[in-house]
C-alpha cells in the first residue's frame, strides 16, 4: 500500500515545494491551508491549523479514507515583526496559536492512529530564530522556541509506539514567507529607527537565502533518515550558528544578535 501524508501550509512555499516532491515519491499526499486548491496530485483540505475541532476532523476523514497516515509535516506559519512594547496582545496570542499550537493540534489529532498502526513520523518546522531569539521578531522566535521543546518532549512520549518526532530548525529562505510577514513599525522614532532598519536587514537575508526548494530537499532527507536527530539544522552555516549557541554564554551571543539585528 502507498503511504500516506499531511503536510500544512502547503499552498505555497516550503510546504509546497515538499508537498511536490512528496507526491514524486509516491506518498498519498493531503495539503492543509486556508486557501488553496488540489493540483498535482496533491489533495487539499480547507483547514486553519489553529481551530482543533477543524483540524480533528479532517484528519479523521483522511483516515477513514486511506486507513493509514504515515506522515505528517508541519509546515504552517507566518511571521510578525516589531518592537514587544507595541506588540498587540491578539497579534501576540495569533502568533502562537498558528506557529505553536496550530503544530501540535495537527500532532494531536493524527498521534490516536500512529498509535494504533505502531509506526509513523513527525517532522515539525522550526527556526534557527528558535535558539537564536531575534530582536523586533521576538514573537515569531518564541513561537518557534516553542516548538522545539514541544517536539523534544513529544518524541520521548511517543517513541514507546514506534512514531518518530523531529524538528527543523531553518534559517533563511526566499519564499513568500518575507512578503506575508505582518510588520509594525510603531515606536520606530522612539527606538531611533531600529526597528525598521532592523526588519529591512531580516528580509534582505531571507531573499538572499536558501530556495523553498532546497528546503523541500533537506526535509525529504529527514524523511527517509532512518534515525533523525531531534532537532536538526540545513547548512553549515546555521549548523555553526546553533553551535555556537551551545557554547558562547548568553551574554555574549546575546550581544552578537545586537550588533547583528538590534538595528544599530
Amino acid at each position: 500500500m502507498g503511504r500516506t501524508a499531511i503536510i500544512t501550509g502547503g499552498s505555497s512555499g516550503i510546504g509546497k515545494a515538499a508537498a511536490l516532491k512528496l507526491c514524486r515519491e509516491g506518498f498519498r499526499v493531503y495539503e492543509f491551508s486556508r486557501t488553496g486548491i488540489s493540483l498535482h496530485g496533491i489533495r487539499h483540505c480547507t483547514v486553519d491549523v489553529a481551530d482543533e475541532e477543524a483540524v480533528t476532523a479532517a484528519v479523521r476523514s483522511i483516515y477513514r479514507r486511506e486507513q493509514r497516515i504515515d506522515l505528517l509535516i508541519n509546515c504552517a506559519g507566518y511571521g510578525i515583526s516589531g518592537a514587544c512594547e507595541f506588540t498587540a496582545h491578539e497579534d501576540a496570542v495569533r502568533q502562537i496559536n498558528v506557529n505553536l499550537i496550530g503544530t501540535a493540534n495537527v500532532c494531536k489529532a493524527v498521534l490516536p492512529y500512529m498509535k494504533a498502526q505502531r509506526r509513523g513520523r513527525i517532522i515539525n518546522i522550526s527556526s534557527v530564530a528558535a535558539v537564536m531569539p531575534l530582536p523586533f521578531q521576538v514573537w515569531y522566535s518564541v513561537s518557534k522556541a516553542g516548538i522545539n521543546s514541544y517536539t523534544c518532549g513529544l518524541a520521548n512520549e511517543v517513541r514507546q509506539f514506534g512514531i518518530t518526532v523531529c524538528a527543523i530548525m531553518f534559517g533563511d529562505i526566499c519564499t513568500g514567507f518575507t512578503d506575508a510577514r505582518k510588520k509594525s513599525e510603531k515606536g520606530d522614532s522612539e527606538y531611533g529607527g531600529c526597528i525598521s532598519r532592523s526588519v529591512r536587514k531580516m528580509e534582505k537575508d531571507e531573499c538572499e537565502g536558501y530556495t523553498a526548494q532546497a528546503a523541500a530537499s533537506y526535509i525529504m532527507h529527514i524523511v527517509k533518515k532512518k534515525h533523525p536527530a531531534p532537532l536538526n539544522t540545513m547548512g553549515i552555516g546555521y549548523k555553526a550558528a546553533v553551535l555556537a549557541d551551545r557554547l558562547l554564554p548568553c551574554r555574549a551571543k546575546n550581544y552578537i544578535l545586537y550588533r547583528l539585528y538590534g538595528g544599530r
